[in-house]
């Protein structure tokens, strides 16, 4: 018996059923760096958010920290070599929170995202340490057309740490907005920006 993997391959249910005992273990064994990870971005969001009453309440009920949470798991997956699993994880959060994070994104500590909704991180885009997004922000790629480009290309933005992202920024292409910056609402980037911009 022969089961789909990935959209253009098939492999025995023998060779299906060991690499998903393998991916499964290699999971297990990330876990406690994990939840380390996700506890820090509930810290983070509880000190940084005025509004957040408890690092419960960030938990149960912040969208944002759902959304951070459901990528650093299918981020663990992806790398461990289950790509459409991490991708439909990431799908359905987008679904439930409207916050559209790619699990082949690199993103750092601490990471607050706040309000959330309508917020945008493509696949390749680099996201340092304390870094803390409004709604609707937008880490993308340039261009109308990306069919000169290869597949893993870096083509989405490197934010480094300790920036803030206010609403609807939109920062697209391989551009690098440096440490300590703070992007105004609304503000479109195509190039670099220095480190302690607009402070």
């Amino acid at each position: 018996m022969k089961l789909a993997l990935a959209e253009n391959s098939l492999l025995p249910l023998a060779k299906v059923k060991k690499k998903a005992q393998v991916v499964t273990e290699q999971f297990l064994q990330a876990l406690p760096k994990l939840c380390l990870q996700c506890n820090q971005d509930a810290q983070a969001l509880y000190k940084n958010d005025v509004a957040c009453e408890s690092v419960l309440s960030a938990v149960i009920a912040y969208p944002g920290l759902y959304a951070l949470n459901v990528y650093r798991c299918a981020h663990i997956f992806l790398n461990l070599g289950a790509g459409l699993l991490a991708r439909v994880m990431t799908e359905y959060a987008h679904r439930q929170t409207a916050i559209d994070i790619h699990p082949g994104a690199v993103i750092g500590e601490e990471c607050v995202i706040d309000h959330g909704h309508g917020v945008v991180v493509g696949k390749t885009a680099i996201i340092g340490d304390r870094v803390t997004f409004y709604h609707g922000v937008t880490l993308g790629a340039r261009g109308s057309t990306h069919s000169h480009i290869a597949k893993n290309e870096p083509r989405h933005p490197i934010i480094e740490d300790d920036v803030i992202l206010f609403a609807n920024a939109t920062v697209l292409g391989r551009v690098t907005v440096g440490a300590k910056s703070v992007i105004g609402a609304s503000v479109l980037i195509r190039q670099d920006v220095p480190e302690k911009s607009g402070r």
